[in-house]
């Protein structure tokens, strides 16, 4: 089997395209889905259209937002 460094190498021969789509693909792999997060989430994102719905939040425009850190 070959060795990181091995690995790396031959990595290093791919175009800077080859490699940068090996980088994706590598970095991919790491992200492991939590199960838990994603429900916290989904949840967040249920309750924030609820009160927006009722009124209870106030949108504010992308525009305004960055108006704030120029």
């Amino acid at each position: 089997m070959a060795t990181s460094k091995d690995l790396f190498q031959e990595a290093m021969h791919l175009s800077p395209l080859q490699r940068a789509k090996l980088t994706d693909r590598l970095l991919s792999s790491l992200d492991m889905p939590d199960k838990t997060l994603d429900k916290k989430w989904a949840e967040e994102v249920e309750d924030r259209i609820e009160a927006y719905e009722k009124g209870d939040l106030k949108i504010v425009s992308l525009e305004d937002v960055l108006k704030k850190y120029k």
